[in-house]
């Protein structure tokens, strides 16, 4: 889920925002740039909901991220529906990447793993789900060139932000290394995501669009952000009301007793002086005041990780 610089470990896959790097080529009436200054107010409140934020601090339950991940399959099934429809429309054909992008199979494989073989008859479209695939309808059917604002918040932020939300949702919910369940950010066909990024973007500014055509692009990508913040908040509200069974946002921490090595953070045999359990060194260096006003730096820049994914 959201500045403008990806990040160098957080790994590749530690992006933040889907306008990573500067391009010198990019010309300020380009739509990626128009996309990237219009939508700028939208992206700082959509990455300050309390669902993302909460989500970012590994806070979130598996219940509200099974729900989450409900509210995608519906919002992707009617986004590439109409891609689908509109594969041949000059106004949208170059941004057809189905092999590269498309996410209902790998959502319906997360789906399957959280609900079983009978997931469709357990799961139901929200009500704030339900207006933002209404308004992609509507989009694809009558107005198909602001499909491009929904693809391009859509799979820009997956690239990007969503990466860390995979690591995040992995570590917090103790999801299964073979990415069980989190399928939705694996993009397989996708080998190198800077570049693909650089590719889908010099696509959308050899669109043959006038101006107030990408004008009405930017106005639409915002509502986009609106729509995605409303589920934010309807995510929110049912997290509040959930129990707090099992607190999967809680990342296992070694106490200090039993057996050392069955720490996730222990370090013997990696250069340290001898066995040690890591996080017990960072806990430590935590407490320092410095350190401190360093992590809380950290945080507000993982911040901005969040505007992408979630949804």
């Amino acid at each position: 889920m959201p500045s403008a610089v990806e990040g160098t470990e957080a790994g590749e896959g530690g992006m933040l925002r889907y306008e990573e790097t500067e391009d010198n080529n990019v010309s300020p009436t380009d739509l990626s740039e128009l996309l990237k200054v219009g939508t700028k107010e939208a992206h700082d409140r959509a990455e300050n909901t309390q669902f993302v934020k909460d989500f970012l601090k590994g806070r979130i339950k598996k219940e509200l991220f099974k729900l989450a991940t409900v509210a995608l399959h519906f919002t992707y099934s009617a986004l590439e529906e109409e891609m689908d429809r509109n594969k041949d429309n000059s106004v949208f054909a170059p941004l057809y990447f189905p092999l590269e992008l498309h996410r209902r199979e790998a959502l319906a494989k997360d789906l399957k793993y959280f609900y079983g073989d009978d997931w469709k008859d357990k799961i139901r479209c929200s009500e704030a789900t339900q207006q933002y695939v209404d308004r992609i309808h509507h989009v694809g059917q009558h107005e198909p060139e602001l499909l491009v604002a929904h693809a391009y918040t859509r799979y820009m932020g997956d690239l990007s932000g969503g990466q860390v939300l995979k690591k995040v949702a992995q570590r917090a919910l103790k999801l299964p290394s073979t990415e069980e369940g989190i399928q939705f950010y694996v993009f397989d066909n996708v080998s190198n995501a800077q570049q693909f990024k650089q590719l889908y973007r010099a696509r959308m500014n050899a669109l043959d669009l006038d101006k107030n055509t990408k004008e009405r692009i930017v106005e639409e990508a915002n509502k986009a952000f609106g729509l995605n913040m409303q589920v934010f908040d309807e995510l929110d509200k049912i997290g509040k009301s959930l129990t707090e069974e099992a607190q999967d946002g809680e990342f296992p921490v070694h106490d200090g007793k039993g057996d050392i090595r069955k720490c996730p953070f222990y370090a013997d045999g990696q250069g340290m002086a001898g066995p040690g359990c890591l996080f017990r060194a960072t806990l430590g260096l935590a407490r320092q005041p410095l350190m401190q006003v360093v992590l809380a730096a950290c945080v507000a820049v993982a911040a901005g990780a969040a505007a992408w994914y979630v949804l």
